[in-house]
């Protein structure tokens, strides 16, 4: 009898060492400390919630309703360079007082470390706070500017600068009858436009020195649409009118627009240009001057608002236009 009660004893030893064993491989198994088994009421922790992306501005249809001579628009990505836009970005218009960003930064960067003149300094701010003609016009005989015509149809050297140092290559010098060689008149595309406003952004445009002044100067552009004199002019509209709270936010918005009604096509000219340390976007445009500076100026936000990613839906109270496929 012995032997059998052995047997059974030692049967019953194995049987109950694998039920002692299945809690602790199957605490393993669950993902349990190895200690305590899967410890807590037995739940796997779920993963945290992966936070939204902040919104910003990335490449998406446009769809506007535009009547007039001339629309286009372009966006870069500045984290990754990438340009993307209307089919015709490629194509130009008048930059009018668009390009006084450029005519300070080639002017400051020419400095070095020096400092301006007080009274060149006033110039410069007047230039981009409040879109000064005779202020622009002061700063850019400073940088070297001609105003006159080029040998062979050439660049003047601001111009010929910016051409070079920020990689453009639709720029080239305006060819208007009786208005060659004047700034306001450089022919630029949508996507050297944004482009330049990378190349300031940067630094490569005004240098070590002063891009960090000239970035400030360019967040504080004053006025609306409605303030317009003879040599200067509100220009604190268009591109940073369709932007939400939660880009804007983010950082500093610069900015710089171009607006003129000439005589000898009867068109306005508009040129908008806004960018921040993530992207830089341009819409330009020429249209019948009936339509007023406040056309251009909705046609320039409803191209960025169009742009935010995400959407915010109708929470951005911006006036849209009429759908219309460009």
């Amino acid at each position: 009898m012995r032997p059998r009660v052995t047997m059974v004893l030692a049967i019953v030893a194995v049987l109950v060492g694998g039920v002692m064993l299945v809690p602790a491989a199957y605490a393993k198994f669950a993902g349990g400390s190895g200690e305590g088994g899967i410890g807590g009421g037995g739940q796997v922790p779920a993963p945290s919630p992966t936070a939204p992306a902040p919104p910003t501005l990335a490449n998406a249809p446009v769809s506007v309703k535009f009547e007039g001579e001339f629309f286009s628009w372009a966006l870069m990505d500045r984290e990754t360079g990438t340009v993307t836009g209307a089919k015709n970005m490629n194509q130009t218009s008048s930059t009018e007082s668009m390009l006084k960003a450029w005519i300070v930064a080639d002017y400051l960067r020419q400095l070095g470390e020096k400092e301006p003149s007080d009274d060149l300094k006033k110039a410069a701010i007047l230039a981009i706070r409040d879109s000064d003609d005779d202020g622009a016009n002061r700063v850019y005989r400073a940088a070297g500017g001609s105003y006159k015509p080029q040998p062979g149809g050439k660049p003047d050297p601001v111009i010929a600068r910016a051409i070079r140092i920020c990689g453009l290559t639709d720029t080239r010098p305006g060819d208007v009858p009786d208005y060659e060689g004047w700034w306001s008149f450089t022919e630029m595309s949508p996507r050297d436009a944004v482009r330049l406003g990378d190349c300031i952004a940067d630094g490569r445009a005004a240098g070590p020195k002063w891009t960090k002044w000239l970035l400030s100067e360019m967040t504080k552009v004053a006025g609306s649409v409605k303030q317009q004199e003879e040599r200067s002019g509100g220009g604190r509209w268009g591109i940073i009118d369709g932007l939400p709270a939660t880009i804007k936010a983010q950082g500093p918005v610069h900015m710089k627009n171009g607006w003129t009604r000439l005589a000898y096509d009867g068109n306005w000219h508009v040129s908008c240009l806004a960018f921040t340390d993530k992207w830089s976007l341009s819409v330009m445009m020429r249209y019948p001057a009936r339509a007023g500076l406040s056309y251009g100026a909705k046609m320039c936000a409803s191209v960025a608002t169009q742009l935010v990613t995400p959407q915010p839906g109708a929470a951005l109270k911006v006036p849209q236009q009429p759908a219309g496929k460009l």
